[in-house]
């Protein structure tokens, strides 16, 4: 079977102000030109029953805000979390500051604020963007000797997660970066992430745009325990973005090791 290299699995989203302005900035660019690759870490697609249409997304590995190529000062004050989002055609960048509700001004002056989760179309903010996801080959473990085997013998592998309601399909594949492994009694445990996990309960237009960060976690076929990033209140006053809430589903999980 072919499973996804997301070793070898990049997006590239690429910038030219000779071109286009920027939409995402916060500060000036030092340059005109600039090509971001990132590694993708989860791939969801989601499938409407009733029309039959795929929307397919890639997430982004978390990095910082930053600005490319100065002399010093590189990492941009007040500084957040970055997680990108692409679909075909659309994106949402996730900011994550120190506490909820935090935001800085665009570049140029006068365009407004940076949200946390700012999104629109790729095509009005972005020069070029590219999702360049590698196939391997892989082969399924059916069983939780295999799973166990594999995991205790440092082979590659990968999780698929399929969830589903009356409306909606959904489908995240995700590499599995820690594995619990018990060969005395045959127990295995992801405990991964972050992957996509999307609402299932909206409109097909709003999927984008609702989409959360997650942990996931199993240790059968049957189910699966998502630990959500939600904000989550420490004072009265304060409220910071913490995998806080967790969730179970029906589900089935597919464990699969890379060749």
């Amino acid at each position: 079977m072919t499973t996804i290299d997301f070793a070898r699995s990049f997006l590239t989203f690429r910038i030219d102000t000779t071109k286009k302005p920027t939409q995402t900035a916060s500060h000036r660019p030092p340059f005109s030109l600039n090509n971001a690759r990132i590694q993708i870490e989860c791939r969801l697609r989601v499938t409407d029953k009733q029309s039959l249409q795929t929307q397919t997304f890639v997430l982004g590995a978390n990095c910082k805000t930053e600005r490319v190529g100065v002399t010093e000062n590189i990492w941009t004050e007040p500084n957040a979390d970055f997680v990108p989002i692409f679909s075909d055609t659309h994106f949402m960048h996730l900011k994550t500051y120190a506490t909820t509700g935090e935001g800085v001004p665009l570049y140029p002056p006068g365009s407004g604020t940076q949200s946390e989760r700012q999104s629109g179309a790729i095509v009005d903010a972005f020069e070029d963007v590219r999702i360049d996801l590698v196939d391997t080959i892989g082969s399924e473990l059916k069983e939780s000797r295999e799973i166990i085997a594999a995991t205790l013998t440092n082979r590659r592998l990968n999780a698929q997660t399929t969830i589903e309601n009356d409306r909606y399909k959904a489908v995240i594949e995700y590499p599995v970066r820690t594995m619990n492994a018990n060969e005395r009694d045959k127990i295995y445990q992801t405990d991964t992430g972050p992957v996509l996990f999307p609402d299932l309960a909206c409109e097909p237009e709003q999927i984008l745009s609702r989409l959360q960060l997650a942990y996931a976690a199993f240790n059968c076929p049957d189910w699966v325990e998502f630990l959500i990033r939600q904000t989550t209140t420490i004072t009265d006053d304060i409220s910071v973005y913490h995998y806080s809430e967790s969730l179970r589903f029906d589900a089935r999980n597919e464990i699969v090791a890379i060749e």
